[in-house]
Parts: C-alpha cells; structure tokens; sequence
C-alpha cells in the first residue's frame, strides 16, 4: 500500500502488532482513509503530492487536504471536463484550470449535492478548501509540472468573525452542579446518568479548569495523570507532549472517577481499554462524539440560548485564564497556541476589557481646585 512504509515508521515495528496508543490508532485510521481516497476519488498525479507533503503536515491535515480535492475534483470533472472521469484527470488538465473555474468552485460550495445529500459551506469553509486547492497548485507549479498556478489569481472569501460564545458567571457552577445532581435531565438521560455522572464531572472539571483540546481529554491515560503535584501530559498538535497542571477541585474530580472505577472493575470489564483513562459505557475509550454530546446535554440545561461545546468550553477557561492574569503569553502558552494573534482572536473579552480598562485615562476637562 502507498502508506504502509509510514505505518511501520509510526508505530516503529510491524504494522500487523497494532499499539493500544490512542495517537497510533488514530493516525493509522487517518491514513487508510487517505489511501482510500488516493486509490478511489482522487487524479493518480495526487499520489506524488501526498507524499511530498508527509513530513511536512500530520495525518489530519492531509486527510482534511483529501476530502477537499476530493469535492474540487468532483466539480472540475462535472462542470468544467463534463464526462471525464476523476481517475482519467492529467497533468495537463490540471494546466487547463482558469482562475475563473477556481471561482466557479467557489461558488459551487454556497450549496451543492454530493452523494446524495446537500452540502452548504460557509465562507470559513470555503477559504479552507481553496486553501488546500491552492497548495496543491503551489507544488506541482513549483514542480515545474504545471505552467502557470491561476489558483494565485483567486481571493480568498472575506471570513467574518463569529461571536465569542462561552460559559458566564453562575453558568460555570451550574453545568458542573447538574452533571453531579442530574437536575433537569430527562427520564432517559436520568438512567444513565448514575452510571456516568462521577465521570462526566470529572471531563466537566478537566475542561473547564484547564481548557484542554477535546482530542486531548480523549487521548489521556491513566498514567498520565500525577496527583503529587497535580499535573497531567497532554499530546498537543503536531505530537508534541505537555505537561498541564490542574487544582485540587479538578485533582479531586479525577480522584473520585478513578475510585470509581476501581471500585467496579470486577463486575464492569475495563480490560478492552485498561489504559484508556475515560470509558464509554460499551468499556472503551470514550470518543470525540460522545464528548460532545455530554456538553451538549448538560450545556442545554444550564444556558439553553448558548451553542455550548467542548470548544466553548475551552474558550470559557481561556477568558477566565486572561482576566485572572491580564499575561495573553501566558494563555498562549497554556493553550498550546503557537501564535499569541490565536489567543487574541478567539477571547473576545480582552479586547473588550482592555477598552474598558482606558476609559476616562483621556480627561477632557481640568480638575476643579
């Protein structure tokens, strides 16, 4: 397989011994689905371009790259080469595309069928897939393979920013006071939610007083935690690891989840994921979706008018994180952001305190003697 070099590579031994690593596991589905969509949707000239770009990107961007050449193929070969097949497409097809068909595709994405069902991308959206269009380009005109990159020519969609939504005051202690009493959960979510609440308070907690990446709650491990002094590694983006410390309101949620589920490995089989630090309640390691939704179901009881989700989550501590210590470098640094303009534009809330913070510094009139 194109990519089977890598998973022997990643994993460092035959790629047939899958690692129990949450990461692993992770990257390897990533790149079968990359292969998938090399081998089925994609121009055979794109095998070349993907390997160029392996050491350069993670799995996830590449195959973010995939599933977005993926639709811009598709609209090239509809609209533009009408009866070509994706597979048949060439180099020298590729020379063919105008600027014009690149803004064409554009505006393709406002709304479209796909598969048979409707597709409609905001302009966040569609800067992204012109962006992965676009290095594509790059490479192969700087490859010498193609004579002109009209993919240069196309402005990028003007991305408006969208309002800093995230969890205020009382609605803090609120979400964590329903995950542990289940106040306002339906019939339904009541039967379960003796079973989960020790540990959807405990995901709760580590949100909210750390402001970790949901991939990052997912991937932890049981040994990743140290009560001595409070501390936990998180592998970050890029598959860098840091360590994070938390309080002992957040030490103490970790505490009791992690008694409770000594308490029941005898009769709940743990041993599917045994380092796995959060279970589902099928016993595996719980996943991104399931995360999500326990946000979502809680978040909707407590402040109902707010799209809360474990991002927003993230956001809430970010902002507390800034008002407690008025250092962005040091929200920055405790995000994991690489560029202290991404902590800026995601908390709204320094812009505004700091606009508050010069009001009347200005004086318009002298003082009276």
């Amino acid at each position: 397989m194109f990519y089977e070099h890598l998973n022997i590579v990643l994993i460092g031994k035959n790629p047939t011994t899958m690692s129990t690593d949450y990461y692993v596991q992770r990257n390897n589905k990533n790149l079968e689905t990359i292969e998938r969509l090399l081998e089925n949707d994609l121009p055979s000239f794109c095998y070349d371009y993907f390997l160029a770009i392996d050491s350069q990107t993670s799995t996830l961007t590449r195959l973010n790259y995939a599933h977005d050449l993926k639709i811009f193929f598709y609209f090239i070969t509809e609209k533009r080469f009408r009866g070509k097949l994706v597979k048949d497409f060439t180099l020298d097809d590729l020379n063919q595309i105008t600027s014009t068909d690149i803004e064409y595709f554009l505006g393709f994405l406002s709304h479209y069928t796909y598969c048979g069902k409707i597709h409609n991308c905001n302009d966040r959206a569609k800067a992204r897939k012109l962006s992965s269009v676009r290095a594509m380009f790059k490479y192969f005109f700087n490859k010498g393979f193609i004579s002109v990159d009209n993919s240069a020519k196309v402005a990028t969609p003007k991305i408006h920013e969208k309002p800093i939504i995230r969890l205020d005051g009382n609605e803090i202690y609120n979400i964590i006071d329903t995950a542990e009493s289940g106040a306002g959960l339906t019939r339904h979510q009541l039967a379960y939610h003796e079973k989960n609440k020790v540990r959807d308070s405990a995901i709760l907690m580590l949100f909210l007083g750390t402001g970790i990446r949901i991939s990052e709650l997912v991937g932890l491990n049981n040994n990743d935690i140290n009560f001595n002094d409070n501390s936990f590694i998180v592998t970050r983006k890029g598959g860098n690891k840091t360590i994070l410390y938390f309080d002992d309101d957040v030490a103490a949620a970790l505490q009791r989840y992690l008694d409770y589920k000594e308490q029941n490995e005898k009769s709940v089989d743990f041993s599917k994921e045994s380092n796995a630090l959060f279970i589902s309640n099928n016993q595996n390691r719980i996943t991104v979706r399931a995360v999500e939704n326990l946000v979502k179901k809680y978040a909707k009881i407590v402040s109902p008018l707010k799209k809360i989700s474990p991002h927003k989550l993230r956001s809430t501590y970010g902002t507390a994180l800034y008002k407690a210590t008025g250092d962005i470098y040091i929200v920055a640094d405790v995000l994991g952001h690489k560029d202290v303009n991404t902590t800026r534009k995601h908390y709204a809330a320094i812009s505004d305190d700091n606009r508050r913070a010069v009001a009347g510094k200005v004086k318009l009139k002298r003082d009276e003697e």
